[in-house]
This record gives C-alpha cells, structure tokens and sequence, in this order.
C-alpha cells in the first residue's frame, strides 16, 4: 500500500490582478523527502511556499497536510500544525543577542501550549528554557556567538540563527527560502551540512528554494523547477537539471544572472 503523503498541493493556481503567478501547481511530498524548488526570479518558487504557509492563497485549489486541508487556514495556524519556514532576508530580534532571540522563540512556543523541539525531559519536568536554548544554539554552532547582538552576526550565522529559531516548535516540514543567499562561497557547503544535519536528526521533511545549482544537486533528493508559474519538471537532480527545458530557462537565466552579478561587481 502506497504511503500517504505528508503534503499534497492540488491544481494550485494564483493571479494577482493580470498578473499569472501560478497555474496548476501539484505536488506530492513524501515524508522525509528533501526537495529543492528552483527557477528565476518570478518563476513562482516563492509563491507557491506562501501558499503552502498560508501568507497567501490560492486562487483556486487546495493544500492538504497529512490529509487535512490547511487551504484556508491563517499562517498562524498551519505553523502550529507544524508547517514552518524561514525566510531569504533572516526575521530577527536584530537588538536582542543570540540566546535571547532563541528565548523569544521558546517563549512564543510556550505560550502557544507545544512542547519545544528540544525539551526531550519527562512531562513533569522538561528542560528549562534556558537548557533547551543551549541545546539549539549547540545543534546549530550557535554558542560562540550566543551574547553577540544579531545585528552583527555574518550573514551564514544569521541564516542559522533563523532556522533555529523557526525549529524550536518541533516542525514536521521545514520550508527554507535561498538559505544560501548571502553566504561567502567558500561557507556555503559548510553552512547547509549543518543545517541538513539538525533537519535530518529530527526527521523534518524539507522543502528549499535554492539558486546554487550546486547546492541543489548535492542536498536534493527530488527537484521541482518551476517557469512562469507551472512546473516544468519534476524528479531527481540529475534527471531534471540535464532536462533541456531547465537547461534553457532555469540554468540558463541562473548563468546569465551570476554573469550581470560580476559585471556589476567590476564596474
């Protein structure tokens, strides 16, 4: 008997006014599957995330989350299910240091009466918040920069800060946006090993927008690359980055896109 998925997305389409951002977009996602969502800029990546998270909705067809639909709910309330995300541009407490960002998060999962990711202890007497803050910080090579404002964090340390704190509610699918975007070449293999590695410990199904090729055909077991709102192709890395549509309308407008990035860097 063929497994339920964990997340199915059903003809989604969206309009804004003329504006065509995706068109029958479906997608089943088996649990503990790594996916990566690529495409260029407006290909519909994003939206189809902000759908899933409910920050929009769609104009016609359903989402279902371990076979509920979560079509109409708030992102508040898919979020509690245990949909997560983070963002391209890190939402931090940019004036609060490191732990008292993790403290904030903790915090906001208490009161909204879940267990913490971290808080592994007896019903009766789970970690602290600040043992389950030390464990995070730990999982995400967090500690040396625990009393730093995040602020003045490097851009890969600020992207880890952010998932971290998007994983303290115990997520059961984790949806990350470029979580390379702003990191130094020479950090981004390092810095998506560990966060794959906290993901994969906690057996959290992960969907990642990603424009690093490389990125995408090293931590990806399934890809989804997505031109002017539909999806082109659907399968594994090797299959769908040698297939010629993504060759001329993804990998193509990438190249050209890296190409305008360094000509504007020598100008």
């Amino acid at each position: 008997m063929e497994a339920m998925p964990i997340l199915k997305a059903q003809g989604l389409c969206k309009s804004f006014g003329a504006v065509t951002a995706a068109v029958d977009i479906s997608a089943s996602i088996e649990k503990d599957a790594v996916v990566g969502l690529i495409g260029a800029n407006g290909a519909g990546k994003t939206t189809f995330i902000n759908m899933i998270t409910g920050y929009l909705k769609p104009s016609s067809g359903t989402i279902h989350f371990q076979d509920r639909d979560i079509t109409p709910l708030p992102p508040r309330e898919i979020t509690r299910l245990g949909v997560c995300r983070s963002f391209q541009i890190p939402q931090l407490y940019d004036s609060l240091s490191v732990e008292e960002n993790i403290l904030v998060g903790l915090g906001i999962v208490s009161m909204a009466n879940r267990k913490s990711l971290f808080s592994r202890g007896p019903q009766n007497g789970s970690a602290s918040a600040g043992e389950a803050a030390e464990s995070i910080m730990e999982r995400f090579g967090l500690l040396d920069y625990r009393n730093k404002p995040a602020v003045v964090l490097p851009g890969g340390v600020r992207k880890l800060l952010d998932i971290a704190m998007s994983m303290v509610g115990k997520p059961q699918i984790m949806l990350l946006d470029e979580p390379t975007s702003g990191i130094n070449a020479d950090q981004k293999f390092g810095i998506m090993d560990m966060i794959m590695e906290a993901l994969r410990a906690e057996g959290v199904t992960v969907l990642f927008v990603e424009h690093d090729m490389d990125i995408v055909s090293r931590y990806s077991g399934r890809v989804l690359a997505f031109y002017e709102g539909r999806v082109i192709a659907d399968g594994g890395p090797e299959e769908v980055l040698a297939d010629r549509e993504v060759r001329q309308y993804v990998i193509g407008g990438e190249n050209k896109r890296s190409a305008k990035r360094r000509d504007s860097g020598n100008a």
